[in-house]
């Protein structure tokens, strides 16, 4: 486990330099990809999905799974390009290769759907299967239902499959009644989906209400997401100390983006 003082400590000169991450270059996220994901997202979440794309195409290339995964949003979404699914199905097939749990669930999801991809549901089983190895629970719980009729699936897995579909909006209303009940994941989910516009207006102040209030329940992913949020000052005024205090805690969760937020301020002469 890592000291506290000195976990602390690496978080403090993360976030203390992320505005170098604002003005970084390629080299800087080819050395410091953690540093480049940063900045992706804060474009991303500005809606400069060009200025995202050029981080993550770069990482890409070294066959970075985060980056992958999100131009493989940006694919299927359609933000800021066309939509297309072929070229999502590429990007999260080489980012599940690549170890990336999401695209590993995304992919275990659209196959087992079989309306934005065909159906596949040996293929479902392979990727859903690795990432509840990777201790994914939506994966896990889906898992046990692969196959069996839409009765016997939960609320939450019923608009999960919604969103596989392509039924954006009929999801977020389900995402939206769930998350009405305490469902911190559901919440979440509604809370990305208003970051980019999927099946709701986008809006970001919403969407950081709603990340907040995942995050307080202890959701990991929330609380990265209202760190990037807080330090960048989009979605929330910015505050570094509060965004110091999410950043800590979604790696105490070990998310992987938060963990890689503190490992990335150790690399030589850069920072976040």
């Amino acid at each position: 486990m890592i000291h506290l003082r000195t976990w602390f400590g690496a978080a403090l000169v993360a976030l203390a330099s992320v505005s170098q991450a604002q003005d970084s270059h390629r080299g800087d996220w080819l050395r410091n990809p953690a540093m480049g994901n940063y900045k992706a997202y804060a474009e991303f979440k500005m809606a400069h999905y060009a200025e995202a794309r050029e981080v993550w195409e770069t990482l890409a290339e070294v066959g970075n799974g985060d980056a992958l995964f999100n131009l493989g949003i940006l694919a299927e979404d359609g933000l800021g390009e066309p939509k297309n699914m072929k070229k999502a199905e590429t990007l999260y097939t080489s980012a599940a290769q690549a170890g990336n749990f999401k695209a590993q669930y995304r992919l275990g999801m659209l196959y087992s759907a079989g309306q934005l991809l065909p159906r596949d549901v040996e293929k479902a089983r392979i990727f859903l299967t690795l990432a509840a190895q990777g201790g994914d629970k939506d994966a896990t719980a889906t898992l046990a239902t692969l196959g069996q009729p839409a009765a016997s699936l939960t609320p939450y897995q019923r608009a999960e499959f919604m969103s596989a579909t392509g039924e954006h909006t009929q999801a977020a209303a389900l995402y939206r009644e769930l998350a009405e009940g305490g469902d911190r994941r559901a919440q979440t989910r509604l809370a990305w989906m208003f970051e980019a516009g999927r099946g709701v207006e986008r809006n970001l102040p919403e969407a950081a209400r709603r990340f907040e209030s995942a995050a307080v329940a202890g959701e990991a992913e929330a609380q990265y997401a209202l760190a990037v949020m807080y330090r960048t000052g989009k979605g929330r005024e910015r505050d570094v100390a509060q965004s110091l205090v999410w950043l800590r805690q979604a790696a105490g969760q070990s998310y992987p983006p938060a963990v890689a937020a503190l490992a990335s301020s150790q690399s030589a002469g850069v920072g976040l």
